[in-house]
């Protein structure tokens, strides 16, 4: 029995050592987790990537611009309706009446460009969506194969998950590198 207590005793440190190699190198494994699926939030990836940015900036530029001039234009309309109502009192009924008419034409008109320049607006965020689609699709097919993935799932979907499966970061990186090299800006209205 004394060389099972030897043996015991030798046993020890490297059970000790064994358990404080697995401490040290539990981070590094859970940083390399394979997962058959990984996750990804699809509004970070384009709202942080350099071309959702200038995207954004351009959009929000645009939408300030319609916001003024619609300002403006309902401050001029106020004021041509206001002398309008004035010339009411002075005016025969039938040019009063023609006037009005013209003036609610006008009014229409104006609307419809307006519109028109909102649903532009509208549009060229959606081209600016399939663009960046376009070239973030097959970088998400690359990170599946590099990852050995079988599919990658919105991050807003997944109730619980190893933050180790989701790629967002590696995604904005890949996809801000593939777009640095086009030559092309995102659609401007």
């Amino acid at each position: 029995m004394p060389w099972l207590r030897r043996r015991r005793a030798r046993a020890g440190p490297l059970v000790r050592l064994a358990a404080v190699a697995m401490f040290l190198t539990t981070p590094v494994w859970a940083q390399e987790v394979q997962s058959a699926l990984l996750t990804l939030d699809q509004e970070r990836l384009f709202v942080e990537s350099a071309f959702g940015r200038a995207a954004i900036a351009r959009e929000r530029a645009a939408t300030t611009e319609l916001e003024q001039e619609n300002k403006r234009i309902e401050a001029e309309l106020v004021a041509e309706e206001l002398a309008l109502t004035e010339l009411r009192k002075t005016l025969p009924a039938a040019e009063f009446a023609a006037r009005a008419e013209a003036f609610d034409v006008k009014v229409e008109e104006i609307r419809k460009n307006q519109d028109a320049k909102a649903r532009l607006l509208a549009e060229a965020r959606e081209k600016d969506r399939q663009e960046f689609l376009r070239v973030a699709v097959p970088i998400l097919g690359e990170l599946l194969n590099e990852k050995q993935a079988v599919a990658i799932v919105d991050k807003q979907m997944v109730i619980i998950s190893l933050s180790a499966i989701d790629v967002t970061d590696e995604a904005i990186a890949k996809v801000d590198a593939a777009l640095a090299a086009a030559p092309d800006e995102p659609s401007a209205p």
